[in-house]
């Protein structure tokens, strides 16, 4: 059966704050330990987890608005 578009906008933001919170992590430690490299991958895996959550809230109200 096909998910309807406010159940897909939960997993999206679901899914966008795991990955928000991995990219925190990963920056924080790439801080940590001076390594620039992952401090650069975890601030882009946390902004792709932002989009995702965010992406996830408008499918939501477009099926509310609907």
């Amino acid at each position: 059966m096909d998910k309807d578009l406010e159940q897909r906008g939960i997993e999206n933001q679901v899914k966008g704050t795991a990955k928000e919170m991995e990219g925190q992590v990963r920056g924080d430690l790439g801080d940590a330990t001076d390594n620039t490299s992952e401090h650069i991958k975890g601030r882009a895996k946390e902004l792709e987890g932002k989009i995702q959550k965010n992406f996830g809230k408008a499918q939501q109200d477009v099926d509310d608005a609907v």
